[in-house]
Formats: C-alpha cells, sequence, structure tokens
C-alpha cells in the first residue's frame, strides 16, 4: 500500500482525498473501550499510509476525540484533512440534550473545535443532523460566514433529504452528504445519490461495516442499543451474516476487505469511512484496494446477502424519527 492510489474530489468545492477515509469516533469509547496510544498510532500510520481524511465531530466524547486527533496529526496537519461534525449536545453525563444548528452555536462550535484541534482551519464542517428549529439556510449561511473568513474550507452536511440538500446548496456550495451506506443499507441509492449528481456533490459514506454487524463484532457499547444486534433479530442476523463471511473466505478476503470494496465497486465516485481503531484493523481494510469487485462479484454478493435478509433498523426508533435523511 502506498499514497500511489487514486484520489477522489469531495464535489467541486471540497478537499481531493484518498479513496478511503478513516472515521475516528471508535477511538473515543463508543463501541467499547479504546486504547489512546493505539488509537494515536492508528491514526499516524493512516497517513503513512497515504488516507488524508479523517472524521470526527465536536461531540464525539464531548471533544476528547478531537483533542486526540490533535495529538496525533502533530506536525503533519499538511497531509490530513479534517472532516468535522458540529451540533449535537451533551449533558455532563455525556447524555444527549439536543441539537443546535443557530448561527450563533455554529460560530461558537467551530471556535472550540479549532482549539481542541489546534488548527487554523477545518477542511469540512458540517451539521451533523437537521436541527428542525432553524432553517437549513440559516445553519449553511453562518458557515458560509465562516468560509469567508478562512476558518472553514468546505461545507458538507449529514444524514438530510434531498430536498434539504437542494435548500442549502441554494446558499453555498457544497462539497459532500455524510450519510450511512452499506451493503444492507442501500436506502440512499433511490434519492440521495442522485441528487447528489445532480448537485455535483459527492458522499462520505459511514457504517459500511454496519457498526460491525458484517464483521462479528462484539456486542458491545453503542451496539448493544442498535435494532439490529439485539434481541431475536440479532442472533438472526448473525445467522445470516455468517453466509457472507464464507464467501468471503472463498474469495481470500476478511469480511471487512469484502464489504469496503463491494462500497468502492457500487459508487467509485464517493468515499468510505472506515472506524478502523487498531493498526491491525486499518491495514486490514485498506486491503480492499488491492482486491476490487468486479460486476459479476458485485451481484453474486448481494445475492448472498440481499438487503432485505437483515433484521432491525439501523438506528433505535426514536432516533430513526429525527432523521431528515428518513423522510
Amino acid at each position: 500500500m502506498t499514497p500511489t492510489h487514486r484520489t477522489t474530489q469531495l464535489g467541486m468545492t471540497g478537499p481531493r482525498v484518498f479513496p478511503i477515509a478513516l472515521g475516528c469516533m471508535g477511538m473515543s469509547g463508543a463501541y467499547g473501550p479504546s486504547d489512546e496510544a493505539e488509537s494515536i498510532a492508528t491514526v499516524r500510520e493512516a497517513i503513512d499510509r497515504g488516507v488524508t481524511l479523517l472524521d470526527t465531530a465536536d461531540f464525539y466524547a464531548s471533544g476528547h476525540n478531537e483533542l486526540l486527533i490533535r495529538r496525533a496529526i502533530e506536525s503533519q496537519r499538511d497531509k490530513a484533512r479534517l472532516s468535522v461534525k458540529f451540533g449535537a449536545m451533551r449533558g455532563p453525563d455525556g447524555v444527549p440534550v439536543g441539537f443546535d444548528g443557530r448561527p450563533a452555536a455554529v460560530k461558537n462550535f467551530v471556535t472550540y473545535s479549532l482549539q481542541r484541534l489546534g488548527v487554523d482551519y477545518i477542511d469540512v464542517y458540517r451539521p451533523a443532523r437537521l436541527d428542525p428549529t432553524v432553517p437549513i439556510e440559516d445553519t449553511v449561511g453562518a458557515i458560509a460566514d465562516l468560509v469567508k473568513g478562512g476558518y472553514v474550507r468546505s461545507i458538507g452536511l449529514s444524514e438530510v433529504s434531498a430536498e434539504t440538500i437542494r435548500r442549502a446548496a441554494k446558499v453555498h456550495p457544497l462539497s459532500d452528504l455524510q450519510i450511512e451506506y452499506s451493503l444492507i443499507t442501500r436506502e440512499p441509492e433511490k434519492t440521495l445519490f442522485p441528487t447528489l449528481t445532480e448537485l455535483g456533490m459527492s458522499a462520505t459514506l459511514y457504517g459500511v461495516l454496519s457498526r460491525g454487524l458484517l464483521t462479528g463484532a462484539k456486542v458491545e457499547g453503542a451496539r448493544m442499543h442498535y435494532p439490529r444486534f439485539a434481541g431475536e433479530a440479532g442472533q438472526r442476523n448473525a445467522a445470516t451474516v455468517a453466509r457472507f463471511h464464507a464467501y468471503a473466505a472463498e474469495r481470500g478476503m476478511t469480511p471487512a476487505q469484502l464489504s469496503v470494496a463491494w462500497v468502492l465497486a457500487k459508487q467509485p465516485a464517493f468515499v468510505p469511512v472506515v472506524g478502523a481503531r487498531t493498526r491491525k484493523q486499518l491495514i486490514d481494510v485498506l486491503g480492499a484496494l488491492e482486491k476490487p469487485l468486479s460486476p459479476d462479484d458485485v451481484a453474486a454478493v448481494e445475492a448472498i446477502l440481499p438487503k432485505e435478509a437483515i433484521a432491525g433498523t439501523r438506528y433505535p426508533e426514536q432516533q430513526m424519527k429525527l432523521l431528515d435523511s428518513e423522510r
């Protein structure tokens, strides 16, 4: 693996990045205990191997994740492109207490992110969700002011509908939409992806391993609260995914590699965001770039694990109701 792989442009305004991005949420305990030294080493290993886009949020462990990234990219800022989400608010106990997309809040959030990250600007800045009480035009307009001021380079969105994307794009050009997409979560193909193509936008695709469901990850941390891992549905899904694992083994691939290779084959203009927490996981996932899938391979994978084979929604019911992208 070398940094000579093709790069992908995030829309017409975003940075040009390595074809796989590193999602850093799991490095701050979201899916169980994580080792801080190993997390930092993983970020540095990713950069050494050519990965450029690092995805984080100011609310991941209430700022811990941004501080971790600061340490990891020290003296290497020129090699990293930072994608930062904002807006989700938490109390001191870590419990969510709402979302704030007001213009004044946007400018307050970015001030603290810049300080924690130890940088002068953020490459892609985006609200993590739509604030239903604030017009998207106002939120994006505030980020546009930050672009003019040099604090932000480009604007992205996350988990919003095609209608919201169109409204936001009239205020300022957008680089990409961050949205969940995987072999078993394909809804964005219907209206979101065509809208992005029409508007000259890209996408950063998270959840490509379905939070570890496709790789057989241990059910701990946040996973315990997701319907696809819980109870009878979780047991049935694990048995269904076993067939996928068997096919990966036949091809000489790990489940993680096959999951990422499928996404790269289906959406070559978009960038999967993979939440590797260790150097071993990172190196495994990057191996997908060396094992591309043909159209016949893609069809075979989808026949083995059709999207309707998995039970349960991607988030708990209450969270699903709050997603603009699901409307």
